[in-house]
């Protein structure tokens, strides 16, 4: 594979998230991407510094050069490198409406998490686990 134009962070156990991705995955230019399963990919996940639970509580994209990109600021990043959707990623940088799109992606994304967790577990991995004990030892202590 090629180097990415920008790595995608996505709840693959998210059935709506995951049916958006795999939509975006059939657009030609998505193979330019590298896309990540956070569910499956601790290793990746760490390899970003990236914890499970950031991952879990917004989308993030980042780019060639490194930079993060999360919530509605990542759609249009992923939008930018899609042809059919760079329209869209560029009316919304345009005319400044991506902060807007945000605070509703942020509303839906606390909605979703709270949800998702309800549902199922969102820090069932081990290493979640491990973190987790040693933050409430850490607590416990103080």
């Amino acid at each position: 594979m090629k180097i990415p134009v920008a790595t995608v962070f996505y709840d693959g156990g998210c059935a709506l998230c995951r049916r958006e991705i795999d939509h975006y995955r059939r657009r030609r230019g998505a193979e330019r991407l590298l896309w990540i399963d956070i569910t499956q990919d601790e290793v990746m996940l760490s390899t970003h510094g990236l914890s499970r639970e950031d991952a879990m509580a917004r989308f993030h994209v980042r780019d060639a050069s490194g930079l993060w990109h999360t919530g509605a600021r990542g759609f249009a990043e992923l939008w930018s490198h899609l042809p059919a959707y760079r329209w869209l990623a560029g009316l919304l940088r345009t005319f400044r409406l991506v902060g807007l799109l945000d605070r509703l992606y942020s509303q839906f994304a606390r909605w979703r998490l709270r949800r998702r967790c309800n549902t199922q577990s969102c820090h069932s991995s081990p290493l979640s686990e491990k973190r987790r004990e040693g933050s409430e030892k850490r607590r416990t202590r103080a």
